[in-house]
């Protein structure tokens, strides 16, 4: 008879990782001891304390002495990529930050949509355009396309008030993202909501999160002239 195979430390990781990312434990929610989760994957206690620090170090957990571990209450995957909330943004360059929804509504997804998914047929989902400010003037312009199968919280999100970017960097963690840049020609519409003239060229930072293979959001921010990306290790 065949032995069942030992769990390794990455195994482990990768198990609770996923725990956390199909909101079995949700942000804030305090972890089982590592003793408890040792005799569940049959493990020992080391293996489940190396995942757990792994997991820490990748920002989707905090361990605190005493404490215990939690989720963390905004879980990304900082070790691959961190999704910045437009609001801090704005203020961490000194300026004042202001939002406005500029539509809401449930659509079908047109084939560009189906594209930056990945997904072979149309499919409903909530469409958002929304435009931040800085110091009163444009800033970024988002449109924006969510999953409500995945994601159907966000139907109950007053996003008046809320900015979807903030909210599903708070609430969603994902498992995979997409980033591309690119340039666009701004058309009549876009060119008044970023004041700016027709045909002026604007950078697009082009977003799209899945849970594994599921498809949480994809989001196109056209930026203002002047608009910088940086990046850091």
């Amino acid at each position: 008879m065949t032995a069942p195979t030992r769990l390794s430390w990455t195994d482990v990781r990768d198990e609770i990782r996923l725990r956390i990312l199909n909101r079995t434990f949700a942000p804030g929610d305090k972890l089982p001891r590592d003793n408890d989760l040792a005799g569940e994957f049959g493990c020992a206690r080391t293996t489940v304390h190396r995942a757990m620090q792994d997991l820490s170090r990748n920002g989707l957990v905090e361990r605190r002495r005493k404490g215990g571990t939690h989720v963390r209450s905004d879980p990304v995957t900082r070790a691959t990529f961190d999704i910045p909330i437009t609001r801090l943004e704005v203020e961490q360059r000194g300026s004042k930050y202001g939002y406005q929804l500029i539509s809401r509504a449930t659509a079908t997804t047109p084939t560009s949509v189906m594209r930056r998914f990945g997904i072979p047929h149309p499919d409903r989902m909530l469409h958002v355009k929304a435009l931040h400010l800085a110091d009163d003037q444009p800033y970024i312009l988002e449109d924006r396309w969510i999953d409500t199968d995945t994601t159907p919280e966000i139907l109950n999100v007053d996003l008046t008030r809320d900015s979807a970017n903030e909210w599903l960097v708070h609430n969603k963690p994902y498992s995979r993202v997409e980033v591309q840049f690119s340039a666009i020609n701004a058309d009549k519409e876009t060119a008044e909501h970023m004041a700016v003239k027709t045909g002026d060229a604007l950078l697009v930072i082009e977003r799209t999160t899945w849970v594994e293979s599921n498809p949480i959001t994809t989001v196109l921010s056209i930026t203002a002239p002047g608009y910088h990306v940086s990046a850091r290790n």
